[in-house]
């Protein structure tokens, strides 16, 4: 893969095959950013799992302290009074009707679903349409509950769902650039410390095998995991 100028000159900038603490790993990525846009800082790790095993699955949702950076629109699929709970909450939209608004029209105009269990029965119908996307709700998220104003919230918060793709990776955002590493040291700490303890009990050997971290735009930086001793 040909890259850049700017990506090469980043390359340069810092050891590639150094393993750094986690701070001054996000010091090197906010450094070396260089994109004309605000970019979005991302973790990639890589766990000695096998999710192809059920009970080797690692899913599960977290707030991040100071959230993603992200206008995240909000969809909370219920009825009644959850609609004006939702609301008033702060969702984009709420309602029973939107299922067959995806369902006929395709639109797609949001970034996470709630839904209240009862509303599980048409939810179920968007599968094929959520799934693949990664916004079909779950308990395990957090995004199926009679809570549906604190879903709601804690979403528009900043919370993430983290989850295992094909390859026994996680890929998460914990913010932007401008955030600096204070605060996303934070972001980072919080969903490392939700992975440990997320370790499955059949989990053996080495459970973090690696961690990277990198802006939109920009090269990977090797993040240090023997502190966690996992």
């Amino acid at each position: 893969m040909k890259h850049g100028k700017k990506y090469t000159d980043s390359v340069k900038a810092y050891d590639i095959a150094n393993q750094f603490d986690s701070n001054e790993a996000l010091a090197t990525v906010v450094n070396i950013a260089k994109a004309k846009f605000d970019e979005t800082v991302e973790v990639h790790i890589r766990l000695g799992v096998d999710s192809r095993h059920a009970d080797q699955q690692v899913r599960g949702a977290v707030v991040l302290p100071n959230g993603t950076g992200k206008n995240v629109r909000v969809l909370a699929i219920c009825k009644g009074n959850k609609v004006d709970e939702a609301l008033a909450a702060g969702a984009d939209f709420a309602g029973e009707e939107y299922v067959q608004k995806i369902q006929s029209e395709g639109w797609m105009d949001f970034d996470v679903v709630v839904a209240t269990p009862d509303m599980m029965g048409l939810v179920g119908r968007l599968g094929k349409v959520l799934g693949p996307r990664g916004l079909m709700p779950s308990p395990k998220a957090g995004t199926v509950t009679p809570d549906v104003a604190r879903a709601v919230t804690e979403a528009k918060a900043g919370k993430i769902e983290y989850r295992l793709d094909k390859t026994n990776i996680i890929h998460c955002p914990i913010g932007k650039v401008s955030f600096g590493v204070d605060k996303l040291a934070e972001n980072f700490n919080t969903l490392m410390d939700a992975i440990v303890k997320a370790k499955p009990a059949t989990s053996k050997g080495a459970y973090l095998k690696s961690c990277v971290i990198a802006s939109t735009m920009g090269p990977g930086v090797k993040v240090s995991t023997a502190k966690y001793g996992v």
